[in-house]
């Protein structure tokens, strides 16, 4: 089944919001952080790593008033542009806790079991890293070129870089905490599958801001490599697309509220929500692997708030 199939039947497959689900994103997070009993930043993962991160965080801060490109990658951790936050620790303390401890976990581990746990874990994040700078460096690169507005990216080129930039990390952070409570494999995998879906809904989301309804003069530009933009174009043909970004040109500038406006009259915004939900769903799939408990519900409300769109 191609992408726009795929798309065209997703529309009447969502779930929808649960009527338990808060209204407002700050309220979701603030239940969460009472049910975790930490605050979501980076700096509460001291609670359940070693002191060598906050050793990490001193040598970053040596780099502040630099240009040094590190930079923006540790703020990208710490902060979030859209919700002021960083929902990574908070996501896998949560899911530490709806998972709950698993029956090898009570038993005796010698030190030679301990030590092989900690070595994957190790290894796990390592390669989230990996996966993070190869991704951020691959959207620099897309952003710095000069025929970054007709590059012709496609939805699943879209797709493998923001897997690398925006979901790795967390999905291999919820697998790495069910591997060192000792889960089995499935359990992993299910925890692996909710923090790659939730991440990429939460892209999407943030993707869709600038065309959302009444949130349109809080953005000045876009990025044309967003995924609205790239399914308006996948959805319209190249020669159009090119046709399009020449008439929304202004004395050699393009105006992007035209070109906006342009994006919104076609089927890119409603099938990026879609495509949004889609995530959402499989996230919430994920989730039923777990047992009912209050943690997740609270992941069950982190998908609600970042796919509503009303």
């Amino acid at each position: 089944m191609s992408l726009r199939q795929l798309l065209l039947r997703l529309s009447g497959s969502w779930r929808g919001r649960s009527s338990r689900s808060p209204a407002h994103w700050n309220q979701v997070v603030s239940e969460a952080e009472k049910i975790v009993g930490y605050p979501a930043s980076f700096m509460s993962l001291r609670c359940l790593l070693s002191d060598e991160l906050s050793n990490i965080a001193m040598q970053v801060r040596k780099l502040v008033g630099t240009q040094h490109p590190l930079l923006t990658t540790a703020r990208a951790l710490v902060h979030d542009s859209r919700h002021n936050l960083q929902l990574r620790g908070l996501v896998v303390l949560l899911i530490s806790k709806a998972a709950g401890p698993s029956a090898g976990n009570a038993s005796c581990q010698n030190y030679d079991m301990v030590s092989g746990i900690y070595s994957c874990v190790v290894e796990l994040l390592a390669s989230a890293l990996m996966d993070l700078v190869h991704g951020v460096y691959q959207e620099n690169s897309a952003a710095t070129e000069g025929n970054s507005i007709t590059d012709g990216t496609g939805m699943s080129a879209w797709k493998k870089r923001t897997f690398l930039s925006h979901c790795a990390l967390l999905a291999k952070s919820c697998q790495a905490a069910m591997e060192l409570a000792k889960h089995d494999a499935a359990v992993q995998d299910m925890a692996f599958q909710y923090g790659e879906h939730m991440a990429m809904s939460h892209k999407i989301n943030s993707d869709l801001q600038p065309f959302i309804k009444d949130k349109t003069g809080d953005f000045k530009t876009f990025n044309l490599n967003s995924a609205p933009v790239i399914l308006h174009q996948e959805f319209l043909g190249r020669d159009l697309w090119i046709k399009q970004i020449g008439e929304a040109q202004e004395k050699g500038r393009l105006n992007y509220s035209k070109l906006r406006e342009t994006i919104k009259a076609g089927k890119g915004v409603t099938s990026a929500i879609d495509l949004c939900r889609y995530h959402g769903n499989k996230a919430l799939e994920a989730l039923e692997s777990f047992p009912p408990s209050e943690a997740r519900s609270a992941l069950e409300n982190i998908v609600f708030a970042v796919t509503r769109f009303s």
